[in-house]
């Protein structure tokens, strides 16, 4: 990684620092109610930052590292989530700065050496655990379905699961599309259509959405918060979207196995074409998060760091690193600017609210499930069924213990155990490849 990543790194590492530190944004959702209390002196930075390091420790020992090993980019939770921690317990904004920076720079310079650590094995788990991105996106453009099912039954689930799969069909023997993106599309509109239309036949029978206005005030108050700290805000977004472009940061869970594979593509054609799917699953996320996203900004007066984490699309969209910065900037200021207005139109169609939950539930589920599989056939490359033994008991070890590894990130986990085990057993003399 050259020195203009490392630096892009550090940059973005130190202003995440800092605007956590400013109580102006986090990562981590359940780290921002607590912001308030201390921009208020009724929480000390100390408390704060040792609530924000027990709730976010997992996620970056899990998902954060376990992301990052099998696919070679960053990601969020291993970048962020130390900085919320970072900014919050640091008192001082220059200080936080400079250790968000610090972290950017370990991180980075570490990934280096943990890849050169890797491809040094005798059994190759580095290029195995490509397989783990195998199923994401075919599983992924199952989500709208999958939150039908939860929110309308299943009879109106076999519907739309009838629909999506003749799509499919027509779409893979018609066209040289992906159907995947199809699939997405026609999803939505019906699960957006079935929403609007339950909501639609509610208010014909009397029954009326919430009456929020008593919370209008509150609203206003967060909002302007918000806005006064744009500026810092849009040079953060800038700084994401910049990186993102320059190929060493993924979004999410649901792009970050796709978005390995896009890279190690050679063919400029097929590689804009697989970049434009994951965009648009970046962008369905993050419709899906909007309204968990804005409303939480407008009751805590605290923004995401990621914004509604539609920086990640221009950065995997944008032509180059400056246009990709500006326009994240951009997007960031928009999506302020638009809080109060996403909000009364959430307000207005309370089911659509609703299904933005069965999206995220469904997304997890699925990402879940997609990794399981890919875990299976990553360590089956590695080590055929004696892989795949360790890695079921490494799996269900993970289950029965608690989950003390996020069950998002079990399997990724289990995986990489797996090839360390292996090769150990390799040197031992009782694995043979």
């Amino acid at each position: 990684m050259d020195v203009m990543h490392i630096g892009l790194v550090a940059l973005l590492c130190a202003m995440t620092a800092v605007i956590a530190n400013m109580s102006a944004a986090v990562f981590h959702d359940g780290i921002r109610p607590m912001l308030p209390q201390v921009a208020e002196g009724n929480m000390t930075r100390r408390d704060a930052g040792s609530a924000a390091f027990g709730l976010s420790i997992g996620f970056v020992a899990s998902v954060g590292i376990s992301f990052t090993l099998s696919t070679g980019l960053l990601n969020p939770w291993l970048l962020f989530l130390p900085t919320d921690v970072l900014g919050v317990m640091i008192g001082s904004r220059v200080l936080a700065g400079l250790a968000g920076g610090l972290w950017g720079i370990l991180v980075v310079t570490s990934l280096s050496a943990v890849n050169t650590v890797f491809t040094g094995l005798p059994i190759d788990a580095l290029g195995a655990l490509a397989e783990l991105g195998t199923p994401v996106m075919s599983a992924f453009a199952l989500f709208p379905l999958l939150a039908i099912f939860y929110q309308f039954g299943w009879r109106a689930g076999v519907v739309a699961a009838i629909v999506i799969i003749i799509s499919r069909l027509l779409v893979m023997k018609y066209t040289a599309i992906y159907p995947e993106p199809i699939q997405i599309f026609i999803g939505m509109v019906m699960l957006v259509g079935a929403a609007i239309r339950k909501d639609l036949t509610d208010r014909k029978n009397g029954i009326s959405p919430p009456d929020m206005s008593g919370m209008y005030s509150l609203f206003d108050e967060r909002t302007k918060r918000i806005v006064k700290n744009l500026p810092f805000l849009a040079i953060t977004g800038a700084l994401i979207a910049a990186v993102t472009n320059a190929g060493i940061l993924a979004g999410s869970e649901v792009s970050i196995y796709t978005l390995a594979e896009v890279y190690k593509q050679t063919d400029p054609v097929a590689q804009d074409a697989a970049m434009n799917r994951v965009a648009l699953s970046e962008f369905m996320r993050g419709l899906a998060f909007l309204p968990l996203i804005a409303t939480t900004a407008l009751t805590t007066g605290i923004y995401g760091v990621v914004g509604m984490s539609f920086v990640f699309v221009a950065g995997y969209l944008a032509p180059s690193i400056p246009v990709a910065a500006i326009l994240g900037a951009i997007i960031i200021c928009a999506e302020v600017f638009l809080l109060r207005r996403i909000s009364g139109f959430l307000e207005q169609f309370p089911s659509i609210r609703n299904s933005s939950d069965n999206i995220r539930n469904s997304m997890n589920t699925l990402m879940e499930f997609a990794l399981l599989i890919g875990g299976v056939l990553a360590v089956m490359k590695m080590g055929s069924t004696t892989g795949f033994t360790i890695f079921a008991i490494l799996y269900y070890l993970n289950e029965v213990m608690g989950r003390p590894i996020l069950k998002i990130a079990a399997s990724a986990v289990a995986a990489i155990l797996t090839g360390f085990v292996l090769n150990v057993l390799y040197l031992m003399g009782l694995f043979a490849i």
